[in-house]
């Protein structure tokens, strides 16, 4: 019973690692096509399907730290996942206003640069039983530059989102209602930047301890 579920794992694994791999590949190219041949005003807009496609597919990695699929902590894996999936729907997708922003172009280069390694990694991991030297190197050493390249997107996004959060009033529910419930939409964003302070550091420590460790197990291999 167990070989089966083990079996039936890695089959999944493979399949998810190299359709979302595909995805993101997908979005890089639209986004490079876009910015080569348009501008940073159009990278949404080229991107907006698959973009929205493979950034929520993401939402399974948090289950698959809850029921152990994989062995990457939900602690590391929740509030990363969750930043992009509000960024994604919760900005960008609900606000068009901003999506001509310069932030959207970093953003969206930074996140399919890191998901392309990413996704290739674990699939290479998952389908051969190890990943390529180089791609364990491009795996540890590419978020030093993209992770604050892209959290400094998106906290410019969610910032230059405020205003028309402000105006619009969007998800946001005033009293008095039938549910007894106030909400600030506004607000809630102000709080989720407040967490970026504390939130960011330590995630991009933790990565730093990671591939300390991976680094330096592939030179004893």
């Amino acid at each position: 019973m167990a070989g089966i579920f083990s079996s039936l794992r890695r089959i999944y694994l493979i399949l998810y690692n190299w359709i979302v791999f595909l995805g993101w590949f997908q979005v890089f190219y639209l986004a490079v096509k876009s910015l080569t041949n348009s501008g940073h005003e159009s990278v949404y807009a080229a991107v907006e399907k698959p973009l929205i496609l493979a950034q929520s597919a993401a939402f399974l990695e948090i289950l698959h730290s809850l029921i152990g699929l994989v062995r990457s902590p939900v602690t590391a894996t929740l509030p990363q996942v969750s930043s992009r999936l509000y960024v994604t729907w919760g900005i960008l997708y609900s606000f068009p206003e901003i999506r001509t922003h310069f932030f959207v172009g970093s953003l969206v280069i930074s996140w399919s640069v890191t998901e392309i390694i990413r996704y290739a990694f674990f699939g290479f991991k998952e389908t051969l039983g190890f990943a390529p030297a180089w791609l364990l190197w491009l795996r540890y050493s590419t978020f030093l530059i993209l992770y604050p390249v892209g959290i400094t997107s998106e906290v410019g996004l969610i910032y230059n989102a405020l205003p028309y959060m402000k105006e619009t009033e969007k998800y946001s529910f005033r009293m008095p209602n039938k549910l007894n419930f106030s909400f600030d939409y506004y607000y809630g964003a102000l709080l989720i930047l407040g967490f970026y302070v504390p939130g960011s550091p330590h995630l991009y420590g933790y990565m730093l301890g990671q591939r300390k460790k991976a680094l330096s197990k592939a030179k004893t291999q």
